[in-house]
């Protein structure tokens, strides 16, 4: 058992952890905040990306030991304190970006990279940036139409297909 130590949502925190442990396990087990989901364990769905010095990572590719003094956020720092839900996911709550939800996360955290380096990105800036995370309830174009909102575009011209 080796000791880590992060900044988590803006948080020190400290744990002890084998080798072998991912960030996504760390975050969930570790450090109860279970809005990090894990879908396939091989970095292919998205459900687990995670903020790791301000970039985007499939926190199931990652050992916890790799960000051991990094600055972690995680879908729990999105909110405000009080509940109220940031411009992106509120554009999703109001464009219907989700349904069954387990994506979710995984997307705002992703939307939310895109949304610092493009603030104004297009339709297929969009769609291309997050064609490292899938969702197999919504078919994405709501997605794209509360990502756009969020940016605070038009959405109107978004394809409802």
């Amino acid at each position: 058992m080796t000791k880590v130590t992060m900044t988590v949502n803006g948080k020190s925190v400290s744990g002890e952890v084998e080798g072998r442990t991912l960030l996504s396990t760390f975050v969930r087990e570790n450090l109860g905040l279970t809005g990090t989901h894990v879908g396939c364990d091989t970095g292919q769905c998205g459900a687990c990306t995670l903020h790791v010095n301000g970039k985007s990572v499939k926190s199931c590719n990652m050992f916890a030991l790799e960000a051991d003094g990094a600055e972690v956020a995680t879908i729990e720092s999105m909110a405000a304190a009080d509940g109220t839900l940031n411009t992106i996911q509120q554009a999703f709550q109001d464009h219907h970006g989700l349904q069954c939800g387990f994506c979710t996360p995984g997307m705002v955290m992703t939307a939310a990279s895109l949304l610092e380096e493009n603030p104004k990105p297009t339709e297929q800036e969009i769609r291309t940036y997050l064609s490292g995370n899938i969702c197999r309830c919504t078919g994405y174009h709501n997605i794209v139409k509360a990502i756009m909102a969020a940016s605070g575009q038009d959405v109107s011209a978004v394809a409802a297909e």
